[in-house]
């Protein structure tokens, strides 16, 4: 049982209807039907009536409704004395598939520093299903992941999209590619050079696999991360295929040691860097502020970015 259940309950009992519920709520409704039957098999019993007009709360749930609310306000008063507790040192766990760190994560954490001194933000690198699986379980209070355009995003989260890009081969300035201004597919998978790919999880290794179309390069590399396949490409072992977010912008491009060139087969695909949070009835202020400060530096001018959102 979650307490996220148990609000959605009290919601429908509110608002008189599961429709206007889910539209509160910002979930679709079968999500929010879904979640409300997984409660009533744990319970045994059918919290709400269904009906062809729609879905009220059930006799048997009127009469639970006491015990939902008094569960509901014993959280938010645990969740307020946590807060209490906290307020002068707290740690916020933010999760990141390790994408846009230096234009976007580096400054936002800083600026946050300045007016949280005492409160720590632990930066956790993870793939993408490991930050949804912590946020929904309580371990995350953020997460920074991926998607691409078109993609379903779980309705349990609360997201917003900060920045919206392009895929871009990643390379060294003398590269055989770098002589190109578009490396397609083909370029990729004739060896001229090696390929970096993510590894399985990550979105870039499905962006890849569909980009070949299930083709083999000659030779690869497999890594964790953007970081990590930068590092790997200015040290010369490959070229590899990442969000023109995660490049530009970059120590490394700013440097010298990397640069990046247009894919010529995946001009038209759009990716997607998002923040995400536990739909939650209460969120610590921290927490609010270092989100709100991703929201508001990704709609800085000079945010390095190659696509407008």
């Amino acid at each position: 049982m979650r307490i996220e259940q148990l609000e959605y309950i009290a919601a429908v009992t509110r608002l008189g209807s599961l429709r206007r519920a889910a539209e509160e709520l910002h979930l679709s409704q079968p999500a929010l039907s879904e979640t409300v039957r997984n409660l009533e098999r744990e319970l045994g019993v059918d919290l709400l009536e269904r009906k062809r007009s729609g879905a009220t709360i059930s006799a048997e749930g009127r009469e639970l409704l006491p015990h939902i609310a008094g569960v509901i306000e014993a959280v938010d008063r645990l969740r307020g004395a946590a807060g209490d507790q906290h307020r002068v040192s707290r740690m916020i766990r933010l999760g990141t598939v390790n994408t846009a760190t230096v234009p976007l994560l580096i400054p936002a954490v800083r600026e946050f520093r300045a007016t949280h001194p005492v409160t720590q933000v632990e930066v956790v690198g993870a793939q993408q299903a490991e930050i949804h699986r912590a946020l929904l379980e309580g371990s995350f209070d953020l997460g920074l992941v991926n998607c691409l355009q078109g993609d379903d995003v779980p309705p349990t989260l609360e997201t917003t999209v900060l920045l919206r890009g392009r895929p871009v081969v990643c390379l060294r300035p003398d590269s055989p590619l770098a002589a190109r201004p578009t490396v397609s597919a083909v370029d990729l998978l004739d060896g001229r050079e090696p390929l970096i790919v993510m590894r399985s999880g990550y979105l870039m290794h499905r962006f890849i696999h569909r980009l070949l179309a299930g083709r083999t390069p000659s030779f690869s590399y497999s890594t964790d991360g953007a970081e990590m396949g930068k590092l790997m490409v200015a040290e010369g072992l490959g070229v590899t295929v990442l969000p023109d977010f995660s490049v530009v912008g970059d120590p490394l491009e700013r440097g010298g040691a990397i640069t990046h060139r247009p894919l010529a087969d995946g001009e038209a695909t759009e990716v997607l860097l998002m923040i995400q949070r536990r739909r939650a009835g209460s969120v610590p202020r921290a927490v609010r502020d270092l989100h709100e400060l991703f929201v508001r530096r990704a709609d800085t001018p000079g945010t390095p970015r190659a696509t407008a959102p």
